[in-house]
């Protein structure tokens, strides 16, 4: 495995939400939630991941908003693209879009529908991380992408890649986690990717967090994860606590329309517009949703 900065790829890498105007990606907004991010807190950011709809995006859009995200960090925080489809080939075009457009490193979602057998997964990411300089995560989302990946598989592609250096781990399979740091080691980046099994992952070996509710409070998520990471797992589960409703809210329906609703109470967004077949929060939804901003201390 590459040598990676201790600080590097760890910590909280909030996944940014795509804000559209009028159906087209508003880069301005975006840039607007990088420079929130920078300045609120957290350890990196990730663009164009599940919370940014990206299979509602084109090649060029994915481009363009990797492209402002590195613009607006403007080297304060790192910048992970994801790069992942279903297609080698549209994958490895956004691989070296990102590379190009100096992102410092690459997401890489397991290859939906086709539901191939593990040495498949093997040889897919060892060729895609053989194609770039960039250190490469492998996203682990079974319930997305309905594929599952063995401990085993994980080994075979990190001795075949070297630059594949860890993972967004979003699933319930809490043992994973600790598999995976005993048979990879510590330097093997784990981020959770799955808001509320946040704390329980860092707790028994995650390195960061890949959490949507960071769209919402940066420096509250950012704070359980240093909390958790110094060994401080009161002051983490304290959080953790304060969140957990936040973190159910992401998904009473399909994310991000919960979330973009409660970004949009918030000021965050000037709309919650979203691309078919993703539709904005019904009426009862958003009554839901204002109630979980009220106790959370969000809103009056």
């Amino acid at each position: 495995m590459i040598a990676l900065d201790d600080r590097f790829l760890r910590g909280s890498y909030p996944p940014i939400v795509t804000p559209f105007r009028d159906g087209a990606v508003d880069l301005d907004a975006l840039a607007g939630l990088v420079e929130r991010q920078a300045a609120g807190g957290s350890h990196g950011v990730l663009v164009c991941g599940t919370t940014a709809e990206p299979s509602t995006l084109t090649a060029a859009e994915r481009a363009a908003c990797v492209r402002e995200a590195v613009r607006a960090a403007a080297g304060r925080v790192p910048v992970v693209a994801a790069v992942g489809s279903q297609s080698h080939a549209e994958t490895l075009e956004l691989l070296g879009l990102a590379e190009r457009d100096r992102a410092d490193a690459v997401l890489i979602v397991t290859p939906y529908y086709v539901r191939p057998p593990q040495r498949g997964l093997v040889e897919y990411f060892a060729d895609l991380a053989r194609r770039t300089a960039l250190p490469v995560l492998v996203y682990h989302i079974p319930g997305r992408a309905a594929v599952e990946m063995a401990v085993e598989t994980f080994e075979a592609i990190a001795e075949r890649a070297p630059n594949v250096v860890g993972v967004k781990h979003a699933s319930t399979d809490l043992a994973l986690v600790t598999k995976l740091r005993l048979r990879l080691g510590e330097q093997f980046r784990i981020f959770a990717g799955l808001e509320e099994l946040s704390l329980p992952m860092l707790a028994v070996g995650a390195t960061g967090l890949m959490n949507a509710v960071a769209n919402l409070v940066p420096g509250r998520v950012a704070a359980m994860c240093e909390h958790a990471l110094a060994g401080r797992l009161a002051e983490a589960q304290a959080i953790h606590f304060e969140l957990f409703e936040l973190s159910q809210a992401i998904f009473f329906e399909t994310n991000p329309i919960p979330l973009k609703w409660m970004m949009r109470r918030l000021g965050l967004l000037d709309a919650n517009e979203h691309r078919l077949p993703m539709v904005p929060a019904t009426p009862e939804l958003a009554a839901r949703l204002d109630g979980v901003l009220g106790r959370a201390g969000l809103t009056s």
